[in-house]
């Protein structure tokens, strides 16, 4: 029993010690405008994380404060630059759902678009010649879905010509990754499959560079499936559209750079 107290006494010395060892929160007597004025100096200097910590302690101390909400919007853009897109998107989301009509929420829909749309975009694809259509293409769909909301709710806005110019690179990589699916199908014999995506693309991808290749694969698809009319009905199209189109043009890819985001 004594062996027992003993071991009690010491454990609670040792807690006792660690709690009276333990710092006192710097920011406890802090008022929410100098926690925001710490976190936005991180920000600017490029410490994201510095910056989300301050930010995060601003939200959950004074969340009704009214630089709450500015502080939000500036912690999406630190969690899009520490690249924490999760973390920056489901930011994003709450700040569109939470304050739907604040003059700034146009801010907040065009980076959860900006997150996405760099997702499929990593390191190495500056420095090495990557196809990005060939990846999965939910990130760029999800981009593309907030570019539109964002030009369609507030096509004023300081960011709807970046977001267009955007949507048109979207737009043509989707169109790219349905041609790679119709190519995948047609060498492996599933003509029907690879006609119907390659008229996916023509139909939904109106304009885009890869429709006279669609084109081109639908016509080859019928004729294998010994579908004449819809052959030539194909190859009357692309003539007639496209008529000096051959049959190995490189398509143009321009990847965009993130703008000078302001953090306002």
């Amino acid at each position: 029993m004594r062996i027992v107290s003993v071991f009690i006494w010491i454990l609670l010395s040792i807690t006792g010690c660690s709690m009276l060892d333990t710092p006192e929160d710097e920011t406890s007597t802090w008022s929410a405008k100098d926690i925001y004025v710490v976190a936005k100096e991180a920000l600017n200097r490029g410490d994201y994380e510095g910056a989300i910590k301050y930010y995060e302690i601003l939200e959950a101390r004074f969340p009704f404060e009214l630089i709450s909400q500015q502080a939000q919007l500036d912690m999406i853009y630190a969690y899009y630059r520490f690249e924490e897109p999760e973390s920056a998107t489901v930011a994003a989301d709450r700040f569109i759902k939470t304050y739907p009509t604040h003059p700034y929420v146009d801010y907040a829909y065009y980076l959860k678009g900006l997150v996405n749309f760099e997702q499929n975009i990593g390191i190495l694809d500056r420095y090495l010649p990557i196809d990005h259509s060939q990846r999965d293409q939910g990130a760029a769909l999800d981009a593309f879905y907030a570019f539109s909301d964002l030009i369609t709710r507030f096509p004023d806005s300081q960011y709807t010509a970046d977001a267009k110019q955007r949507m048109v690179y979207l737009r043509n990589t989707l169109a790219e990754h349905e041609l790679h699916i119709a190519e995948f199908y047609l060498k492996r014999g599933a003509y029907v499959a690879a006609a119907n995506r390659a008229n996916t693309v023509v139909k939904s991808y109106q304009s885009t560079p890869a429709v006279p290749k669609a084109l081109e694969l639908m016509a080859t698809a019928y004729q294998l499936l010994g579908m004449k009319d819809l052959q030539e009905s194909a190859q009357q199209v692309l003539q007639l559209n496209y008529p000096t189109r051959a049959a190995d043009v490189e398509i143009e890819k321009i990847i965009p750079q993130p703008p000078n985001v302001s953090t306002m």
